[in-house]
């Protein structure tokens, strides 16, 4: 029997793209190799056990700084009741430090790298700790890989750049941060390069001067995309740091930004909005144009996924629906799927599978099947917190004939948990699409 779930929706934006306290950036980054923890004492306003009550702030724009966390009145805290084993689709192992909650992934190949509000960025490889660097702003809200270099975004607005030593495969370095102290100098003395932040307060145009919530890169073009709470989505170019072009982009906070298919970038806001950039020449600069609102409802995008094999474009929002769209259907809505009872804070897409992770905490696997109608296959569940961020590798183990995936996934509850995925497991029928 197929039915849709009674479902009770917070309605409230700023639930969703509040984060711990906005750290303050003034002492300056180092990098650690040592796989001692640093853990913190804090405790984050995103998950709690139910004995402490949370403490922390509010949206960056609906609320002033120090007041009292809207997640204490969150509905993320009530247990799951979900719980089923699927003999294709389940549980490899979990990684656990007990040093922060995990807001960001990135996976390349063997190596898993975690991102938390602890302060550190650790590496894995198979499953197992394998080194770690340090920043003193706090809060890591998103990750990205290029190559030897890894970007990270910051609670304090800067995005910082790793490099792994060509020495020791362990040890790892920052290299730079965006934007650069050259083109900062160099931008600050002329006024028409300034603009207002706050009311009596005006900063760089190539500076975010809010916490950096999301990253997208495009490698082709070696472009590097920044999404920001002071609604902003900024293109850097890869190779030498630069700032190539500030959009004031959305009404609220941006939540997620992802490059997509014929130079689209599309970005999803807590204004409720989805929107399709794209990338145009004009004579030896690069310049992104709105072409396109996909989505505009009262309740705030979480986040976004693509699809390039299939061009289809996954947004899910606080609503607990993910809504998506077709290339070649010229984008045009092509559905509902309805796996969560509450907020969808992050989105996976690899081969035919989109994987959406919730408060809820659980993981719902979805495969799009020809004519782009799409089966839930399962619901992995496990972790303690909400999930927040999702990563996908194709597993070395998969053949032809049975394509398998590992999915790690983050959560407030200080862990990543680790599943094995199979694309071709059998429909699970519990929730479904709907048009």
């Amino acid at each position: 029997m197929i039915a849709e779930l009674p479902i009770h929706r917070p309605t409230f934006g700023s639930l969703l793209h509040s984060d711990p306290a906005f750290l303050s950036n003034q002492e300056e980054d180092e990098s650690s190799n040592k796989n001692s923890p640093t853990s913190s004492n804090r405790m984050s306003p995103g998950y709690y056990n139910g004995s402490t009550p949370p403490s922390g702030e509010g949206s960056p724009y609906l609320s002033p700084w120090n007041q009292p966390s809207p997640y204490t009145k969150s509905p993320w805290v009530i247990p799951s009741p979900i719980n089923h084993n699927f003999s294709k689709n389940g549980l490899v192992g979990s990684l656990a430090r007990e040093e922060g909650h995990v807001y960001s992934l990135a996976s390349s190949g063997d190596f898993l790298y975690t991102g938390s509000d602890s302060k550190n960025i650790r590496v894995w490889k198979n499953l197992k700790e394998f080194a770690g660097f340090k920043s003193n702003s706090g809060l890591v809200k998103a990750i990205v890989i290029h190559g030897d270099k890894i970007f990270t975004g910051h609670q304090d607005g800067k995005i910082r750049v790793w490099r792994v030593s060509s020495r020791n495969p362990s040890a790892y370095k920052r290299v730079g941060t965006l934007p650069t102290l050259k083109d900062y100098v160099k931008s600050s003395v002329n006024p028409k390069n300034y603009v207002e932040a706050r009311r009596h307060h005006n900063v760089l145009r190539i500076k975010h001067f809010d916490a950096v919530s999301c990253l997208s890169l495009n490698e082709d073009q070696g472009l590097l995309y920044s999404g920001s709470w002071d609604k902003t989505l900024k293109v850097w170019r890869v190779s030498d740091y630069k700032c190539l072009e500030s959009i004031n982009a959305h009404d609220d906070a941006i939540n997620s930004v992802v490059t997509g298919f014929e130079s689209l970038v599309f970005t999803g806001s807590a204004d409720g909005t989805v929107k399709v950039w794209r990338r145009e020449l004009q004579g030896r600069r690069t310049r992104h144009f709105l072409v396109q609102t996909l989505l505009k409802h009262e309740n705030a995008v979480t986040a976004l996924a693509v699809n390039q094999e299939s061009a289809v474009i996954y947004c899910g929002s606080s609503d607990g629906l993910v809504n998506f769209w077709e290339r070649e259907k010229h984008l045009s809505h092509g559905g509902v799927l309805r796996g969560h009872k509450l907020a969808v804070l992050c989105l996976a897409s690899a081969g035919n599978l989109v994987f959406s992770g919730s408060a809820d905490k659980s993981i719902c696997v979805w495969r799009r099947e020809a004519g782009g109608v799409h089966l839930c296959l399962s619901v992995l569940t496990g972790h303690g917190g909400p999930v927040k961020c999702l990563a996908v590798e194709e597993d070395q183990e998969s053949d032809k004939g049975d394509q398998h995936w590992t999915v790690y996934s983050g959560s407030l509850d200080k862990s990543v948990k680790v599943w094995r995925v199979s694309q071709n497991a059998p429909e699970w029928r519990g929730y479904h699409q709907s048009t």
